[in-house]
């Protein structure tokens, strides 16, 4: 089964495109729900969806807030206002998404995205 994401408001097309391109389905959240919708609206829609969760937003990174294993995935992309690093944050990505390929894997994990690493929390 090929990775689905449901993409916050906040991702931009430029990350949206280069999963396109990589062969994975990515939903918008603007084409479900108001792009002010709460975070748990976003994430109650990525779970009807069977999606997971990509966002730029920090609040999906917090697992006090939202546990890992509640979900089917959280990834959360730590740009911190360093826009000219998604390509390479994304590079990294793709790689570790191409060597987890199953959406089973990402059930219950928070993916943290940054330019150097991959961290995974659960």
């Amino acid at each position: 089964m090929s990775l689905k994401f449901f993409a916050d408001h906040c991702v931009p097309n430029s990350i949206i495109l280069s999963l396109l391109d990589s062969g994975y389905d990515v939903l918008k959240l603007r084409d479900y729900i108001p792009t002010d919708s709460s975070d748990s609206d976003v994430i109650s829609i990525a779970q009807e969806l069977d999606a997971i969760v990509i966002s730029l937003n920090g609040d999906f990174a917090d697992i006090v807030m939202h546990p890992p294993s509640k979900f089917n995935g959280i990834i959360a992309i730590q740009v911190r206002n360093h826009p000219e690093i998604i390509p390479q944050i994304m590079e990294r990505l793709k790689d570790y998404l191409s060597a987890h390929s199953d959406m089973i894997y990402h059930k219950g994990r928070l993916i943290i995205a940054e330019v150097h690493r991959i961290r995974i929390r659960k």
